[in-house]
């Protein structure tokens, strides 16, 4: 059995505030929850006051039978009273105004009477109430009699109001008094129609009430009674829902009617025999008159229910079952009862065993004493701590409470009495044995909450990623900024990118462009204005800053004019085909390096133009990034606000709150890089990179009310905005909560407490005392931790400084605030007490304010408490969230009585349910949705510490204890994230994982890889977003505001490692190499297995080096490889730890080039071939690895020598022009070498003579020479004359005009011939013809057209035929039209194995919807497998998808490029080219848990032979290995195209 009978009903009842208000964190469970043995008696023992009772195979709480009120987190406040003043008077008259009388009377009180005060007001008012309260004591607090008038209703918990009767001209009022402990009724009379108060003199009426009969001293009532009681009390009103505000009321309602019965003349035994006179199975009823009802102790309850349960075989009991049994126990001693039997006849019989696994008799004989379990448990509890606080079974608990009754016994056979026994307990003098194997051993058993089962697609968060640039008041005309920028661009391209300084200056209204690059070993300085006036360049040179040096006579541009000390030089026009990008230019070459920079002013006509009044510098260095730049990818207007009122919000918090509350309208406006703006402000505050006070005194309590303001406006921005929720959260992290009111005033105010209650006025205190008065900080919750860890460690002071400077605060920023603190704590030991009950408790008025996320405090805020204070949280009282569900508070509960485990485990189960749980809420419009999301927010950080604290756990783990840590950690980040679809996908992904695993699927671990790398590439991509929006707003307020650029460069990293994401990526590469392991994927996947020697160079992205040529066989280790890239010259051999398809564009290339190209899965292996960088090395792959070794210069050679041979013997690569055949479109029928490329002629030759089942689309074509027919018509001249301007640059070596050639192709015109041919061919053929749904969708068609006809000139297909050197001029394009099989899946066959070379197997990838995802640079990997020709209905899978995206278009025509440049013998130009669908495909995120491909296995063996026998049969009709592009729709195989495999 288990404890949660004990729990439940713990925190079901009324009945604990008294014991709580004495502890601090306590467990409350049963032994699993580390609480093993607790005691009844608070005096008993500190630990706790929970009894723990024998149950079963348990030790467990003992069963309460007051399941009264409703499940609420009791606050361990005290609520908060009124104070008044002392001063009383006997029973009077009293004037209340001018003609309005009070008179009140007191009865003497007669033996067996009761105290009657009679209040009577002449010439009052019907709206007169007494506003009164009880006096018990001379602390004058006020408590409310639960003996009250007829109509009194409670007045905010801190009085009762109770209305005036009229009685005649007169109005009356009587109380009866009949507790004795009452000394005097305080009270105010109000007027509630006029909202006025009549006091006495200004302070409370008090009337002293005469002694009543002999009060017991000291009398108390023992707590069972006053539960019982309470029980009774709430039964009678209904058994309604009490706040944990009432049920206090109520206990202590309950023990003054016990009290007043006692001051009646009662004792203690009549109260029991009363409230006891009941025996129910089920609960305490109210009391029977029956006086014959007999009580059956708790202890022989729990022996009886032993003893069954023994009978029974020990099984396990649910909590309903271990209910039943304890009842049925019950019955059967009551039925002993029944019969004759007596409750000392039942303890005989029960206690008359003496085995030793049984509970024993205690005494050999019939004097023997019975030692109470009570003792036995807190004995045992002193046990369980000196053995570590182990996790025991349900045996080693039940031998340790044996043990713990044996070591009691010795002492009661020294002849000690149970109350020595008691004595020596507390003083832990009973000498006790611990096993020491308890306190090594760690037990599996953990004690955690019962998660409840949830639709994850709930917490689906789905919002269109934008980046709404900001409206600029004055933005500057687009053309005239992009005048500069299209300069700088096209400089920046042609000098390879080496950029070393970029400034752009505003001269008026224009802009004035400064670039510095460095190519080939030469400083270049280009200057660049959109400026219609001429101009004149006055400059020098300057090997030091500020230094004016004539330059060098080789550096002079033409024309130019030396002066002393500098030269003149005039600027020339530039001008571009499209004159928006006219500029005026000047370019300077500097071949000496001793140069630093350059000093210049501008000359126009005859004005000279300066940088503010001082001379402009540029400096030859690389552009640092201290320069603010341009803000491009910010909403830098924001950012430059910021960055003039910095100087306003250094003054203190107060301002800086304001702020940032004034801007968030405009932050809003700007979208989510507006907010992203904010955010980086903040946290350069947080991180302490701003100035937080400066020459400016400021009260906490306005701090607050500005944090107040300030979050007030982020929580409805999070309303508001739900597509900026992550960013506001993030925002939020950096603020403290704030509140109105007194909330900061009393950081001022409780240091004075703790002053004055310690004796510390002088020294660190009080100079920290000047710093809160004038302008408290987040800083001052580190000093107060560090003032209490000084006090905890006997007045260490290193322990002091650690604190601090682990948390930042160095000595040098204690003298840096303006009330600077110079002096070190130094306290007396008679201090350290009362210093660390003060300290604890201002810590918590300092995390109110300054830590909105501290755990703590968010979870006080959201649940309520009240406090009357000790000096403290005086008068505070915040009121429950309402909504919460009615399991809430026990969740928040466990979580602040697990928070420091060790096994981490539970606790991180029961923070993912809070969280859950809280959903809902946060969704919804909420008056305190603020104190919800720092809720939230402290969770979230609660699991990312706990998880840390959790990694030495998983050090021993397997592989499915780390899955389900990973699975934790992924909804934790699935919980705070916006667009978290593919997170989610990836949670589902992992929990099919783990089923896989239970279940003993073998391919388990090959799936779970795939899981592994697509969470991988989502945080990959979560990263990169979070870099896109925040590190170019951290750049440009960073450079604006001065930050250190250290701090700047790491920013959006640091953000990134205190998420999730971090300790998410930790636990997968925990998992990497076991899945590998399991799965026999090795380290290596070598998809170009080719045997290389060259010198390793390490690059970021292999795309920005495809164009470059290397001088040497060179070994590139390259971060990134995305699929669609060129290898570069010189290149033998890429390798990555990215995942590329084996049949991607890259992979292809590499196979045809004979280059090595392997992904590297090993992270060690990776960094040692990055330390190689620079070193010849020898490559000697197999197909499933790579072996490596130091090569030698000699090698080096040799391999150069044998690749110029193998590169002599290849054929020459010809094209040959292609010219228009007189026909804008023809059908497939007539599809020949002279009209169309391989690829319509493949796909032609294929109808008819593939097996039936082979579907293949119905094609037209717009045959070669088409293009070039529609450029030469008249419709289309200034195109064409454009067009030809644009090659003319291309070929003078302007590469960057390839962009501007393809905008040009797609303002072609279609001449009206062709649109009636192609609308014929198609028609003819059986196709949909696009103009037939309106001239929109023709308009679609023909842009399409176009934009493949546009793809000759796209980069990499351009540099890929200057490679080889083709002419790219004699490249023609044909365009293959075929209607779009809206696929299921998509696939690539070769139909040799690409990887082994071996011609018996079938190689292909399979994807979800259309293949753009498979042949394009679209992250992931395919479903891989392989065939065996001879056996196509064993296909194996060698990899399961990774790909987080499929693409899927509705019935649509797409436009293939067929060009004549593809699969020419020697080079591969497949793939070069664009195919354009005429409708966009629609991007889904993919959920493969529910895809039948996957776990289908009868439905995946059906597809995969289908496909390889498809790739086989296509073979066989060509008689050589084939490259196979198809697809699957409703079972169906499609093949669209195929070519000879290269």
């Amino acid at each position: 059995m288990n404890n949660t009978i004990g729990h439940n009903f713990l925190h079901k009842s009324l009945l604990r505030h008294t014991l709580i208000e004495h502890q601090s964190k306590i467990s409350y469970s049963g032994v699993s929850g580390k609480a093993l043995f607790q005691s009844q008696s608070p005096t008993q023992i500190k630990k706790s006051s929970i009894v723990i009772k024998f149950r079963g195979d348990r030790l467990n709480l003992r069963k309460t039978k007051l399941p009264m009120g409703t499940r609420h987190l009791v606050s361990v406040f005290p609520r908060a009273v009124l104070t008044t003043d002392t001063t009383s008077e006997l029973a009077g008259k009293f004037c209340l105004d001018e003609n309005i009388e009070l008179q009140v009377d007191v009865s003497v009180p007669t033996p067996g009477s009761t105290i009657q005060v009679n209040f009577q007001v002449t010439n009052g008012s019907n709206s007169l109430l007494l506003h009164w309260g009880a006096i018990y004591d001379t602390k004058g607090k006020w408590v409310l009699p639960s003996h009250r008038p007829d109509g009194t209703k409670v007045y905010k918990n801190k009085a009762l109001r109770t209305p005036f009767v009229k009685s005649g001209s007169q109005f009356i009022l009587k109380i009866d008094v009949n507790d004795p402990a009452i000394q005097a009724i305080e009270f105010l009379i109000v007027d509630e129609a006029q909202n006025k108060w009549f006091k006495n003199d200004g302070k409370n009426f008090s009337v002293k009430l005469p002694a009543k009969g002999k009060m017991i001293p000291n009398a108390s009532v023992p707590e069972e009674l006053v539960q019982i009681q309470a029980y009774l009390r709430w039964e009678r009103n209904g058994e309604q829902m009490y706040t944990p505000e009432q049920e206090k009321e109520e206990y202590e309602a309950a023990r003054t009617e016990l009290m007043e019965e006692i001051a009646r003349g009662a004792s203690i035994e009549d109260l029991r025999t009363r409230l006891t006179k009941k025996a129910d199975k089920s609960e305490i009823k109210e009391q029977q008159t029956s006086d014959t009802k007999i009580v059956i102790p708790d202890e022989l309850l729990q022996i009886q229910a032993y003893i069954r349960w023994e009978k029974a075989g020990k099984p396990n009991y649910t909590p309903d079952q271990q209910l039943e049994e304890y009842e049925a126990a019950r019955t059967e001693l009551m039925e002993k009862i029944a019969r004759g039997a007596s409750i000392e006849d039942l303890r005989t019989r029960l206690t008359k065993k003496t085995d030793k696994s049984e509970i024993k008799e205690q005494q050999p004989s019939d004097t023997k004493i019975v030692i109470p379990d009570e003792l036995v448990q807190i004995q045992a509890y002193i046990r369980w701590e000196k053995a570590g606080k182990p996790n025991y079974t349900p045996d080693q608990q039940l031998r340790e409470f044996e043990e713990a009754r044996k070591e009691l016994q010795t002492e009661l056979n020294k002849g000690l009495s149970l109350d020595d026994i008691k004595k020596k307990i507390i003083k832990g003098e009973i000498q006790t044995k611990v096993s020491k194997q308890l306190k090594s051993k760690s037990y599996f058993r953990v004690e955690r909450i019962q998660r409840k089962k949830r639709d994850l697609m709930q917490l689906l968060r789905r919002h269109m990623t934008e980046w709404t640039e900001e409206k600029v008041p004055h933005p500057i005309k687009k053309t005239e900024l992009k005048a500069v920028e299209h300069f700088a661009k096209l400089k920046e391209e042609q000098d390879g990118g080496s950029v070393l300084n970029k400034k752009i200056y505003k001269i008026a209204d224009k802009e004035l462009l400064v670039l510095v690059t460095y190519p080939a070993g030469k400083t270049k300085v280009y200057f660049a204005t959109d400026s219609k006036e001429p101009l004149i360049l006055h400059w020098a040179l300057s090997k030091k800053a500020g230094e004016w040096l004539a330059p060098p006579s080789s550096a002079l541009p033409l024309n130019s004019i030396s002066l002393d000390r500098a030269v003149q030089t005039q600027f020339i026009n530039s001008s571009f085909v499209d004159p928006t990008y006219e500029v005026q230019t000047l370019e300077i070459e500097i071949e000496e390096d001793s140069f630093v920079g350059m000093l210049f002013i501008l000359l126009s006509q005859g004005n000279w133009i300066k940088d503010n009044g001082s001379d402009f510098y540029i400096e030859f260095r690389v552009a640092s990034k201290q320069d603010a730049g341009d803000g491009k990818g910010t909403a830098k207007a924001l950012l430059d606000k910021i960055a003039e009122l910095e100087r306003e919000a250094q003054k203190s918090f107060m301002h800086r709150f304001n702020i940032a509350a004034d801007l968030m309208d405009q932050a809003t406006s700007a979208g989510k890089l507006g907010l992203a703006g904010i955010l980086v402000w903040m946290r350069f505050m947080a991180t302490r990179q701003l100035i937080w006070n400066k020459n400016y005194n400021v009260k906490p309590r306005e701090i607050s009310k500005a944090q107040d303001r300030l979050t007030d406006i982020l929580q409805n921005s999070y309303k508001t905005h739900p597509h900026y929720r992550e960013l506001i959260r993030m925002i939020m992290s950096t603020v403290g909560r704030g509140g109105e009111g007194d909330v900061g005033q009393r950081i001022r105010d409780e240091i004075l407490v703790i002053q004055r209650n310690n004796d510390c006025k002088g020294g660190m205190m009080e100079e920290w005392h000047q710093k809160l008065h004038n302008n408290t900080s987040p800083d001052d919750v580190i000093i107060c931790q560090a003032l209490i860890d000084y006090n905890k460690s006997d007045f260490d002071i290193s322990v002091y400084w650690k604190t601090l400077n682990e948390n930042g605060i160095t000595k040098e920023r204690l003298l840096s605030y303006d009330r600077a603190i110079h002096s070190e704590p130094n306290f007396r030991k008679d201090q350290k007490d009362g210093l660390l009950r003060d300290l604890g408790n201002y810590m918590r008025t300092l995390k109110a304010v300054h830590s909105g996320a501290d755990l703590e405090s968010a979870i006080s805020n959201c649940m309520g408490y009240s406090s009357k204070g000790q000096g403290f949280m005086v008068g505070v009282q915040i009121n429950p969230i309402t909504g919460l569900t009615s399991g809430f508070p026990e969740l928040l509960q466990f979580v602040i009585e697990h928070v420091e485990d060790k096994n981490v485990e539970p606790l991180l189960e029961c923070l993912l349910e809070t969280r859950q749980e809280l959903q809902p809420l946060l969704v919804k419009s909420h008056d305190r949705l603020k104190d919800l999301l720092f809720l939230d927010i402290a969770l979230d950080s609660t699991v990312r510490t706990a998880i840390e604290r959790g990694y030495e756990e998983l050090n021993n783990a397997g592989a499915e204890k780390i899955m389900y840590f990973i699975t934790l950690v992924l909804e934790n980040l699935v919980l705070s994230s916006d667009d978290n679809e593919d997170l989610i996908y990836c949670l589902k992904g992992w929990n099919h994982a783990m089923n896989m695993s239970k279940s003993r699927d073998g391919h388990w671990a090959l799936y779970a890889k795939s899981v592994l790398d697509r969470t991988r590439l989502a945080l990959t991509s979560k990263a990169e977003e979070y870099h896109q929006v925040l590190q170019p707003s951290a750049e440009y307020l960073g450079s604006r505001l001065g930050v250190d650029q250290g701090a700047v460069d790491i920013f959006t990293e640091e953000i990134i490692r205190a998420g999730s994401a971090a300790s998410l990526s930790s636990l997968l590469n925990r998992l990497d190499p076991v899945l590998r392991k399991t799965a026999n994927l090795g380290s290596w996947q070598v998809i170009s297995p080719v045997e290389a020697i060259g010198r390793v160079i390490v690059v970021g992205e292999l795309l920005t080096v495809q164009n470059k040529s290397y001088g040497e066989p060179t070994i590139l280790v390259a971060k990134t490889v995305k699929g669609e890239e060129e290898i570069p010259d010189g290149a033998v051999a890429v390798l990555t730890p990215d995942m590329p398809d084996v049949l991607s564009h890259v992979s292809v290339r590499a196979r045809n080039g004979k280059i090595c190209f392997a992904t590297c899965f090993d992270p060690n292996i990776l960094a040692d071939l990055q330390a190689n960088e620079g070193k010849l090395l020898h490559l000697k792959p197999t197909s499933a690895d790579i072996v490596y070794s130091a090569a030698k210069e000699g090698e080096l050679t040799d391999s150069i020598s044998s690749k110029s041979k193998d590169d002599d013997s290849l054929p020459s690569v010809t094209l040959v022009r292609k010219q228009f055949g007189g026909r804008y479109a023809i059908s497939s029928e007539e599809f020949t070498n002279e009209m169309v490329g391989a690829k319509s002629r493949n796909i032609s030759y294929l109808k008819g003579k593939v097996p039936s089942w082979v579907q293949i689309p119905t094609s037209v074509a717009l045959p070669f020479g088409v293009f070039e027919k529609v450029l030469s018509d008249g419709s289309n001249k200034e195109v064409s004359d454009k067009l030809r301007s644009l090659k003319r640059e291309l070929g003078e070596g302007n590469f960057a005009v390839l962009t501007e050639i393809r905008k040009t192709v797609l303002q072609l015109s279609a001449p009206s011939q062709l649109v009636q041919e192609l609308k014929d061919k198609m028609k003819i053929s059986g196709m949909p013809w696009p103009g037939d749904e309106g001239e929109q969708r023709w308009e679609q068609a023909w842009m399409a057209i176009k934009k493949v006809w546009a793809s000759k000139w796209n980069e990499r297909a351009y540099f890929s035929t200057r490679k080889v050197k083709l002419d790219h001029d004699y490249l023609c394009m044909a365009v293959l039209v075929q209607e779009i099989i809206n696929a299921d899946y998509a696939f690539v066959i070769h139909t040799t194995n690409p990887s082994s070379g071996d011609s018996s197997e079938i190689y292909a990838e399979v994807v979800r919807g259309l293949g753009e995802t498979l042949v394009g640079a679209y992250p992931g990997r395919a479903l891989s497998f392989i065939c065996k020709k001879n056996d196509l209905n064993s296909p194996q899978v060698l990899g399961y998808p990774s790909k987080p995206i499929g693409l899927f278009i509705r019935r649509s025509i797409i436009f293939r490029s067929d060009s004549n440049g593809e699969d020419l013998e020697g080079y591969a130009g497949a793939g070069l080219y664009d195919s354009v669908p005429m409708d966009e495909e629609e991007k889904v995120v993919l959920d493969y848990s529910s895809d039948p491909l996957i776990i289908d296995g009868k439905f995946q063996q059906t597809i995969l032979s289908g496909i390889a026998g498809a790739g086989n049969a296509i073979e066989e009709l060509y008689g050589s290995p084939q490259d196979i592009e198809g697809v699957v729709r409703d079972g169906k195989i499609y093949v669209v195209q195929t070519r000879p495999q290269m």
